[in-house]
């Protein structure tokens, strides 16, 4: 979350065993029928390979989507994300529909999966498993994560400020903690390095004192062999993988130790066991995501780190880190507003240390508040990480230098709460405390859904910026990409990535409409290049121009239709652009635009023209 790496305000005020192992018994339920509207190259497991997340035809694929949710961490739903399946079914018919997502990182709680030691809560898996496969239903990719923050709400009084979650509370008991304080804290991340009894937990947990690391291994391997085991075939395979512990810190360095050396000694053996234990639970074939130390990638708060010790991490682990911009949440460090290109650097950072380890990258969190001082610069900020996700290099030099753009980073914003400010949570079980606003954690407020008064989820930040085009699978690989969103700061429509005068006529078709465009080079597989449409492009305004084919209002797609919209799988009724080759090796475009109402066939042949001697000159054939 955002405050975890908030120690900027205390910088300012401060300076400022694998035994027990169980083993897969039987198979998956029974096969179900395929997801409604989905096609015969829908729904294959994702691997990693070559530096990518590749489906079962070997297409490249990109995860976008949300955090479901940051409900997990209350009490209220007794650490479920959802009350209901039903609500589970509503949230995941949004996020496809409103927010354009096609995965999500699904938050779960080791306090209530083993509540006493040693007994897993088979009633509380099962209620989560279900909760899932509404997500799996909607054809949503899903990959869980045992969240932490501050270790546990256990450390906490009932009258504390503040509270976390994660370890259940016979945990706690174990290490007999001071009484717990966070001194002069203006945000709850700074109780990650000044509250005494949260450093002292963490340290004990990554030196398994007491057992804990043991304890929390084999629950973990418990809950994959559930889901293994009670999800069907067809589900089991939108599971990505797993992200084993969320933002990881040692809480306290040893003697002589550093930031880089705890990665190395205590970290990464960690993952290493985790490992162990998804295979030992029938999840072999699916990576680990694995995050650094949380603070390796701060703007404020920076400690050397990203696991660069660990070797090549292949195709078994995912390089997994989170990005918030300090200096924006502070409302000191950075007054105003981010601006085209504020994180290219940042992402680019995160691509150059996947490429580095031999893996993928996912960025599982990025985010910013949207109520509080700061929540002003929500929208620039937002539009600027997800520009960073797209490619990286800033708007202003895309259309000159798109061969720098390196892969399309996925990533999940947090959060998709459709609870937000509707919430009953007795903050560290105290009845006076009562918290209903916002996310009812901490003071945070960052959801981008909420439920209106019928009961209706309702997107509370700019469709234009969440709904985007992105390439969901590329036939090949992609060789640059953007995506202009026109995305409103209120009634300030911000262009970061305008069509350059240098190409007339795609500017007069693309006008003041939104457009993407994708370069890629194909490869030898059968399934074709898949564009997610937002709810923005409909059918009579979208156009595309590309080398395969140039159409206003694109058809039904046919496996001999070069160029044509079909419903993504789910039954959601989200659309998705797919653009088929017959070729291998050969340098493909595409842009998608919803600017043009019927335009003309020489305006479309002109733009054509422009774009094929702009993707000969700038990225080669």
């Amino acid at each position: 979350m955002p405050n975890i790496r908030a120690r900027l305000l205390a910088v300012l005020v401060v300076l400022c065993g694998l035994c027990g192992f169980l083993t897969v018994a039987g198979t998956p339920a029974a096969t179900a029928a395929p997801l409604p509207d989905s096609l015969p190259f829908d729904g294959t497991a994702l691997t990693v390979s070559g530096g990518r997340f590749v489906d079962g035809t070997g297409r490249e694929v990109v995860l976008r989507g949300y955090n479901v949710s940051g409900e997990t961490k209350l009490a209220e739903n007794k650490g479920l994300p959802f009350a209901s399946v039903a609500d589970a079914r509503k949230s995941a018919t949004a996020l496809r529909a409103l927010g354009g997502g096609n995965s999500v990182r699904f938050l779960l709680s080791w306090a209530y999966a083993e509540p006493v030691r040693g007994q897993v809560d088979t009633a509380y898996l099962a209620a989560a498993t279900d909760q899932m496969r509404a997500f799996l239903d909607a054809g949503i990719r899903v990959y869980p994560d045992f969240h932490q923050d501050l270790y546990s709400r256990w450390l906490f009084d009932p009258d504390s400020w503040y509270t976390g979650d994660g370890a259940p509370r016979w945990a706690v008991e174990l290490g007999d903690y001071p009484d717990e304080s966070c001194g002069i804290c203006f945000l709850w991340g700074q109780n990650i390095t000044q509250n005494g009894a949260v450093k002292a937990a963490q340290y004990d947990f990554w030196h398994n004192a007491y057992g804990l690391q043991d304890s929390f291994l084999a629950m973990a391997q418990k809950t994959m062999t559930h889901l293994r085991q009670n999800l069907t075939t067809e589900q089991f395979a939108g599971v990505i993988g797993f992200d084993p512990y969320n933002e990881p810190y040692a809480g306290t360095y040893d003697s002589g130790q550093t930031s880089r050396t705890w990665e190395r000694d205590l970290l990464w053996p960690f993952y290493v066991k985790f490992r162990a234990r998804m295979d030992a639970a029938g999840w072999q074939d699916k990576p680990a995501l694995v995050e650094p130390n949380l603070f390796w990638n701060g703007n404020v708060s920076k400690e050397e780190g990203g696991l660069l010790d660990a070797g090549t991490l292949g195709s078994r682990y995912v390089f997994n880190t989170h990005f918030y911009d300090q200096k924006a949440i502070s409302g000191i460090l950075m007054w105003g507003n981010a601006a085209d290109g504020q994180y290219v650097s940042d992402f680019g950072t995160v691509r150059d240390r996947a490429s580095a380890a031999g893996t993928t990258a996912i960025v599982s969190e990025f985010g910013h508040p949207l109520n509080g001082s700061t929540a002003g610069k929500a929208p620039t900020v937002l539009k600027a990480m997800y520009q960073a996700l797209d490619s990286r290099v800033k708007g202003a030099s895309w259309w000159t230098t798109p061969a720098a753009s390196g892969p399309v980073l996925s990533g999940n914003q947090w959060q998709w709460d459709i609870y937000h400010g509707r919430h009953h949570e007795l903050m560290n079980d105290n009845p006076d405390k009562v918290l209903t606003t916002g996310d009812a954690w901490n003071d945070e407020d960052l959801s981008a859904v909420h439920l209106d008064d019928t009961g209706k989820a309702t997107l509370r930040q700019d469709a234009r910026l969440l709904d985007r085009i992105y390439p969901g699978a590329t036939s090949g690989t992609t060789l640059a990409f953007t995506y202009e969103d026109r995305s409103r700061d209120g009634s300030a429509t911000l262009t970061w990535n305008p069509v350059p005068s240098s190409l007339p006529s795609v500017a007069r078709l693309v006008g003041s409409g939104q457009y993407g465009l994708h370069v890629w080079r194909s490869g030898s597989g059968s399934a074709p290049t898949e564009l997610h449409l937002p709810a923005s492009f409909a059918a009579a305004s979208t156009t595309v121009v590309s080398d395969l084919g140039t159409v206003h209002t694109p058809p039904a797609y046919t496996a001999t239709t070069p160029v044509g919209v079909a419903a993504e799988p789910g039954g959601t009724g989200s659309r998705r652009l797919l653009l088929t080759d017959t070729d291998s090796g050969t340098l493909h475009y595409a842009l998608v635009t919803n600017g043009a109402t019927a335009p003309s066939t020489a305006l479309l042949t002109a733009a054509r023209g422009e774009l094929a001697a702009w993707a000969a000159q700038r990225i080669g054939g």
